[in-house]
């Protein structure tokens, strides 16, 4: 249960939340903001999740995501909001430069997932 209680994810939640409700609420926020902090958030959100549910679920607070599980996860997500969605739902858009985040995303918890949790 240390990783919802780590600062650093507790923060990125934070962050992901606000520009969330303030796009919710039509606050102005600048596009980069708007657009692509949550991109970058979103795979160490989901995956320090997923690692708590895995912890939670095999009662072993030792546990890390080992590199396929996230791999696949991210490819995943890129797959699904850049490619599925836009061509199914005119609210979202295709765009390369949030796979990239994504898997920015991803290597970032993967490689600092053992010093954190």
């Amino acid at each position: 249960m240390r990783i919802v209680k780590q600062p650093l994810f507790l923060l990125a939640l934070a962050i992901a939340s606000f520009i969330y409700f303030a796009n919710i609420f039509q606050l102005q926020l600048p596009d980069w903001i708007s657009f692509y902090v949550n991109d970058a958030l979103c795979m160490p959100i989901v995956l320090s999740f997923c690692l708590l549910g895995v912890r939670v679920i095999k009662k072993n607070s030792e546990l890390y995501l080992p590199v396929f599980p996230i791999l696949l996860l991210t490819v995943f997500y890129a797959v699904f909001f850049e490619y599925y969605l836009p061509n199914w739902n005119p609210r979202y858009t295709a765009d390369l430069i949030d796979v990239g985040l994504y898997a920015l995303g991803s290597l970032v918890f993967y490689r600092f997932q053992k010093r954190l949790y």
